[in-house]
Protein backbone atom coordinates (compact mmCIF):
# COMPACT_ATOMS: atom_id res chain seq x y z
CA UNK A 1 0.00 0.00 0.00
CA UNK A 2 2.44 2.31 0.60
CA UNK A 3 4.74 1.94 -2.76
CA UNK A 4 1.39 2.29 -4.51
CA UNK A 5 0.66 5.68 -2.34
CA UNK A 6 4.34 6.56 -3.17
CA UNK A 7 3.79 6.14 -7.03
CA UNK A 8 0.26 7.74 -6.94
CA UNK A 9 2.33 10.86 -5.14
CA UNK A 10 5.13 10.78 -8.02
CA UNK A 11 2.26 10.53 -10.66
CA UNK A 12 0.51 13.56 -9.35
CA UNK A 13 3.57 15.54 -9.01
CA UNK A 14 4.87 15.02 -12.74
CA UNK A 15 1.22 15.95 -13.94
CA UNK A 16 1.45 19.18 -14.88
CA UNK A 17 5.19 18.67 -15.99
CA UNK A 18 4.28 17.79 -19.84
CA UNK A 19 6.50 18.57 -22.96
CA UNK A 20 6.55 16.83 -26.01
CA UNK A 21 5.77 13.63 -26.67
CA UNK A 22 8.68 11.13 -27.59
CA UNK A 23 8.53 7.42 -28.29
CA UNK A 24 8.52 5.03 -25.55
CA UNK A 25 11.67 3.82 -24.32
CA UNK A 26 10.87 0.52 -22.19
CA UNK A 27 14.19 -0.58 -19.67
CA UNK A 28 13.15 -3.86 -20.09
CA UNK A 29 14.06 -6.63 -21.59
CA UNK A 30 18.30 -7.14 -21.52
CA UNK A 31 21.00 -6.70 -19.42
CA UNK A 32 21.75 -3.15 -19.69
CA UNK A 33 19.69 0.05 -19.05
CA UNK A 34 18.79 2.51 -21.47
CA UNK A 35 19.70 5.83 -21.00
CA UNK A 36 16.80 7.81 -22.26
CA UNK A 37 13.73 8.63 -19.71
CA UNK A 38 10.11 8.98 -19.51
CA UNK A 39 8.29 12.15 -20.90
CA UNK A 40 7.25 14.45 -18.05
CA UNK A 41 3.82 13.39 -16.78
CA UNK A 42 3.88 9.72 -18.02
CA UNK A 43 4.00 6.56 -15.99
CA UNK A 44 5.76 3.29 -17.33
CA UNK A 45 4.92 -0.12 -15.55
CA UNK A 46 7.17 -2.89 -16.63
CA UNK A 47 6.80 -6.21 -15.19
CA UNK A 48 8.86 -9.46 -15.61
CA UNK A 49 5.83 -12.13 -16.00
CA UNK A 50 8.14 -14.87 -15.19
CA UNK A 51 11.84 -15.01 -14.54
CA UNK A 52 13.28 -18.40 -14.01
CA UNK A 53 17.12 -19.10 -13.42
CA UNK A 54 19.04 -22.27 -12.95
CA UNK A 55 22.35 -22.59 -10.98
CA UNK A 56 24.49 -25.92 -10.63
CA UNK A 57 27.61 -27.78 -9.90
CA UNK A 58 28.30 -31.06 -9.33
CA UNK A 59 26.72 -31.37 -6.21
CA UNK A 60 23.23 -29.45 -5.85
CA UNK A 61 21.27 -27.85 -8.57
CA UNK A 62 19.01 -24.20 -7.60
CA UNK A 63 15.91 -22.94 -9.42
CA UNK A 64 15.05 -19.23 -9.03
CA UNK A 65 11.98 -18.10 -10.08
CA UNK A 66 10.80 -14.66 -9.62
CA UNK A 67 7.19 -13.32 -10.28
CA UNK A 68 6.02 -10.17 -10.90
CA UNK A 69 9.13 -7.96 -10.67
CA UNK A 70 7.54 -4.64 -11.47
CA UNK A 71 9.55 -1.24 -12.27
CA UNK A 72 7.29 1.70 -12.21
CA UNK A 73 8.90 4.97 -13.91
CA UNK A 74 7.39 8.08 -13.36
CA UNK A 75 8.33 11.38 -15.48
CA UNK A 76 8.86 14.73 -13.29
CA UNK A 77 10.73 16.72 -15.65
CA UNK A 78 12.04 16.29 -19.11
CA UNK A 79 15.22 14.81 -18.42
CA UNK A 80 14.26 13.13 -15.17
CA UNK A 81 12.15 10.74 -13.99
CA UNK A 82 11.81 8.78 -10.67
CA UNK A 83 11.60 4.91 -10.37
CA UNK A 84 10.06 2.60 -7.82
CA UNK A 85 10.39 -0.75 -7.95
CA UNK A 86 9.43 -3.99 -5.99
CA UNK A 87 9.83 -8.17 -6.41
CA UNK A 88 6.28 -9.52 -5.10
CA UNK A 89 7.14 -13.01 -4.84
CA UNK A 90 10.29 -15.23 -5.18
CA UNK A 91 10.78 -19.08 -4.76
CA UNK A 92 13.75 -21.08 -4.78
CA UNK A 93 14.20 -24.43 -4.93
CA UNK A 94 17.46 -26.38 -4.22
CA UNK A 95 18.18 -29.91 -4.94
CA UNK A 96 21.06 -32.30 -3.20
CA UNK A 97 22.62 -34.29 -5.68
CA UNK A 98 23.71 -36.81 -3.94
CA UNK A 99 21.64 -37.21 -0.81
CA UNK A 100 18.58 -36.30 -2.99
CA UNK A 101 16.76 -34.14 -0.57
CA UNK A 102 15.03 -30.93 -2.08
CA UNK A 103 14.66 -27.32 0.10
CA UNK A 104 12.09 -25.36 -1.28
CA UNK A 105 11.48 -21.61 -0.09
CA UNK A 106 9.81 -18.74 -1.09
CA UNK A 107 9.15 -15.11 -0.20
CA UNK A 108 8.78 -11.45 -0.97
CA UNK A 109 11.49 -9.75 -2.20
CA UNK A 110 12.72 -6.60 -1.76
CA UNK A 111 12.04 -2.57 -2.79
CA UNK A 112 14.13 -0.60 -5.26
CA UNK A 113 14.14 3.35 -4.92
CA UNK A 114 15.67 5.66 -7.16
CA UNK A 115 16.11 8.26 -9.87
CA UNK A 116 17.32 8.49 -13.78
CA UNK A 117 18.57 11.86 -14.74
CA UNK A 118 19.27 12.55 -18.30
CA UNK A 119 22.54 14.05 -19.55
CA UNK A 120 21.76 14.20 -23.69
CA UNK A 121 18.84 13.99 -25.57
CA UNK A 122 16.12 12.40 -22.47
CA UNK A 123 14.24 10.60 -25.82
CA UNK A 124 17.60 8.10 -26.50
CA UNK A 125 18.46 9.64 -30.35
CA UNK A 126 22.22 9.93 -31.18
CA UNK A 127 24.72 10.19 -28.28
CA UNK A 128 22.53 9.79 -25.37
CA UNK A 129 23.44 9.40 -21.62
CA UNK A 130 22.61 9.28 -18.42
CA UNK A 131 23.29 8.87 -14.24
CA UNK A 132 20.90 6.29 -11.91
CA UNK A 133 21.46 6.26 -8.45
CA UNK A 134 19.64 4.13 -6.18
CA UNK A 135 19.04 2.23 -3.02
CA UNK A 136 17.25 -0.87 -2.28
CA UNK A 137 15.48 -1.76 0.96
CA UNK A 138 15.26 -4.61 2.75
CA UNK A 139 11.09 -5.07 2.92
CA UNK A 140 11.26 -8.46 1.80
CA UNK A 141 12.74 -11.67 3.40
CA UNK A 142 15.27 -14.25 2.74
CA UNK A 143 16.07 -15.91 0.10
CA UNK A 144 13.95 -13.57 -2.42
CA UNK A 145 15.45 -10.66 0.17
CA UNK A 146 18.40 -9.42 0.71
CA UNK A 147 18.48 -9.14 3.97
CA UNK A 148 19.78 -5.77 4.70
CA UNK A 149 19.81 -2.25 2.71
CA UNK A 150 22.36 -1.97 -0.23
CA UNK A 151 22.74 1.22 -2.90
CA UNK A 152 24.25 1.69 -6.16
CA UNK A 153 25.18 3.48 -9.44
CA UNK A 154 24.16 2.80 -13.39
CA UNK A 155 25.62 5.59 -15.82
CA UNK A 156 24.08 4.15 -18.90
CA UNK A 157 25.32 5.59 -22.67
CA UNK A 158 23.95 4.94 -25.67
CA UNK A 159 24.82 6.05 -28.99
CA UNK A 160 22.35 5.46 -32.43
CA UNK A 161 24.52 4.44 -35.16
CA UNK A 162 21.40 4.68 -37.98
CA UNK A 163 17.93 4.02 -37.73
CA UNK A 164 18.62 0.23 -37.33
CA UNK A 165 21.66 -0.21 -35.48
CA UNK A 166 22.92 1.11 -31.79
CA UNK A 167 25.66 0.49 -29.66
CA UNK A 168 25.05 0.28 -25.78
CA UNK A 169 27.13 0.76 -22.45
CA UNK A 170 26.42 0.16 -18.68
CA UNK A 171 28.66 0.45 -16.41
CA UNK A 172 27.28 -0.23 -12.79
CA UNK A 173 29.06 -0.02 -9.22
CA UNK A 174 27.20 -1.32 -5.92
CA UNK A 175 27.64 -1.46 -2.39
CA UNK A 176 26.08 -5.03 -2.69
CA UNK A 177 24.57 -6.68 0.36
CA UNK A 178 26.67 -9.40 1.70
CA UNK A 179 25.45 -13.09 0.67
CA UNK A 180 25.29 -13.66 4.62
CA UNK A 181 22.79 -10.57 4.85
CA UNK A 182 24.13 -8.51 7.12
CA UNK A 183 26.30 -5.26 5.94
CA UNK A 184 27.88 -4.65 2.25
CA UNK A 185 30.50 -5.26 0.23
CA UNK A 186 31.64 -3.65 -3.37
CA UNK A 187 30.62 -4.72 -6.67
CA UNK A 188 30.89 -3.43 -10.16
CA UNK A 189 29.87 -4.75 -13.75
CA UNK A 190 30.01 -3.54 -17.46
CA UNK A 191 27.82 -4.73 -20.00
CA UNK A 192 28.12 -4.09 -23.73
CA UNK A 193 24.76 -4.40 -26.33
CA UNK A 194 23.85 -4.18 -29.61
CA UNK A 195 20.45 -2.84 -30.59
CA UNK A 196 18.78 -4.25 -33.76
CA UNK A 197 15.43 -2.28 -35.51
CA UNK A 198 14.34 -5.66 -37.20
CA UNK A 199 11.03 -3.96 -38.31
CA UNK A 200 9.12 -0.96 -37.00
CA UNK A 201 7.66 -2.67 -33.86
CA UNK A 202 10.31 -5.82 -33.15
CA UNK A 203 13.59 -5.00 -32.40
CA UNK A 204 16.29 -6.98 -30.89
CA UNK A 205 19.92 -7.12 -28.51
CA UNK A 206 22.73 -8.90 -27.95
CA UNK A 207 24.35 -8.22 -24.85
CA UNK A 208 27.94 -9.53 -22.87
CA UNK A 209 28.17 -8.76 -18.98
CA UNK A 210 31.38 -8.76 -16.70
CA UNK A 211 30.47 -8.68 -13.39
CA UNK A 212 33.30 -8.60 -10.32
CA UNK A 213 31.26 -8.92 -6.79
CA UNK A 214 33.96 -9.16 -4.05
CA UNK A 215 31.58 -10.68 -1.07
CA UNK A 216 33.16 -11.91 2.24
CA UNK A 217 32.22 -15.59 1.54
CA UNK A 218 34.15 -15.60 -1.71
CA UNK A 219 35.29 -13.09 -4.54
CA UNK A 220 33.48 -13.99 -8.26
CA UNK A 221 33.61 -12.95 -11.45
CA UNK A 222 30.95 -13.60 -13.79
CA UNK A 223 30.74 -13.40 -17.45
CA UNK A 224 27.68 -13.75 -19.26
CA UNK A 225 25.80 -13.61 -22.71
CA UNK A 226 22.46 -12.40 -23.58
CA UNK A 227 19.42 -12.31 -25.95
CA UNK A 228 16.61 -10.83 -25.99
CA UNK A 229 13.52 -9.49 -28.46
CA UNK A 230 11.19 -7.08 -27.67
CA UNK A 231 8.06 -6.37 -29.42
CA UNK A 232 5.70 -2.89 -29.13
CA UNK A 233 2.21 -3.68 -30.87
CA UNK A 234 0.67 -0.23 -30.03
CA UNK A 235 2.93 3.17 -28.99
CA UNK A 236 2.35 2.44 -25.16
CA UNK A 237 2.65 -1.60 -25.11
CA UNK A 238 5.54 -3.80 -25.15
CA UNK A 239 6.01 -7.81 -24.88
CA UNK A 240 9.50 -9.17 -24.48
CA UNK A 241 11.37 -12.64 -23.91
CA UNK A 242 14.75 -12.79 -23.15
CA UNK A 243 17.46 -15.65 -22.21
CA UNK A 244 20.96 -15.30 -20.36
CA UNK A 245 23.94 -17.99 -20.77
CA UNK A 246 26.51 -17.86 -17.83
CA UNK A 247 30.15 -17.83 -20.04
CA UNK A 248 31.94 -19.39 -16.70
CA UNK A 249 31.77 -20.97 -13.12
CA UNK A 250 30.82 -18.66 -11.36
CA UNK A 251 28.10 -17.30 -13.59
CA UNK A 252 24.47 -19.20 -13.61
CA UNK A 253 24.19 -21.59 -16.37
CA UNK A 254 21.05 -20.03 -17.67
CA UNK A 255 18.02 -17.85 -17.27
CA UNK A 256 14.71 -16.92 -19.08
CA UNK A 257 12.35 -14.66 -18.97
CA UNK A 258 9.21 -12.81 -20.36
CA UNK A 259 7.27 -9.68 -19.24
CA UNK A 260 5.24 -6.45 -20.43
CA UNK A 261 5.57 -3.23 -20.27
CA UNK A 262 2.88 -0.68 -20.28
CA UNK A 263 2.90 3.54 -20.55
CA UNK A 264 0.16 5.67 -18.96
Amino acid sequence: MRLGLAIGLLALIAAPAFAEERDYCPARPGLGTPACTISPGRVSVETSLADWTLQQDSSQRTDTVLVGDTLVRVGLTDTIEAQIGWTPYGHVRTRDKTAGTVDSTGAVGDALLGFKINLHHPDGSGLSAAIQPFVTLPIGRSPAGAGDWGAGVVAPVDYALNDTLSLQFTPEIDAAVDQDGNGRHFAASGTVGLGVALSKTVSGTIEVQALRDADPSGKTVQALASASLGWMPRKDWQFDVGAVAGLNRDAPDAELYLGVSRRF
